[in-house]
């Protein structure tokens, strides 16, 4: 899985890039059809959003979420995403 980290109106730095990629390695233990993966990380006033549009073998997609906190922003995130993933892959199996 490509995996590419960019900030908007903010530097991602060390610890956050390290943080998406251990999180998102649960996304690609559920599903083996995920290509590659972009995370959008910005921070409009006070909220700190993320967004990831993800490309699966025959689907693309566009999850996103806004909370107080970063760290809590990207785990909500992998939390939709996951449920998407398995959404779809049950959607294939029928």
């Amino acid at each position: 899985m490509n995996l590419k980290i960019t900030g908007l109106h903010m530097e991602v730095t060390e610890a956050i890039k390290t943080y998406v990629t251990e999180k998102m390695e649960r996304i690609s233990r559920h599903h083996d059809g995920v290509i590659s993966t972009t995370v959008t990380l910005s921070v409009e006033k006070l909220q700190q959003k993320a967004a990831a549009q993800v490309h699966l073998a025959g689907k693309d997609l566009h999850i996103e979420t806004a909370e107080a906190d970063m760290y809590a922003a990207i785990d909500t995130l992998v939390d939709k995403l996951d449920r998407a993933i398995k959404q779809h892959k049950e959607k294939q199996q029928h």
